[in-house]
């Protein structure tokens, strides 16, 4: 049967991965293009961003990046000290 169409055509697909067409307009695709680095898809853009919440780990990781000058740190002290003064409270069992 050497007529046949698709002889030697290796059929390769991903049996996990759903397709949706989705609609964004220019400035959207503009934000979203912004955050892809090379070789990065954009559904894996939008799972980096959008995906799961953010986890000790992912807090850890991101330290080093992190820079609070004095006000802030002075705003968060107040801010905790306020809560604890809170008869706001999670019952203790």
């Amino acid at each position: 049967m050497a007529d046949r169409i698709d002889e030697g055509v290796v059929k390769v697909h991903d049996k996990c991965m759903a397709v949706k067409t989705i609609t964004i307009d220019l400035r959207a695709y503009d934000l979203l293009a912004r955050h892809k680095r090379p070789g990065q898809s954009f559904s894996e853009v939008i799972k980096e961003h959008f995906g799961r919440g953010g986890t000790g780990r992912g807090l850890l990781a991101a330290l080093p990046a992190l820079h609070l000058d004095e006000t802030s740190l002075d705003a968060i002290e107040a801010q905790v000290r306020w809560r604890r003064s809170s008869p706001a409270r999670s019952p203790r069992l």
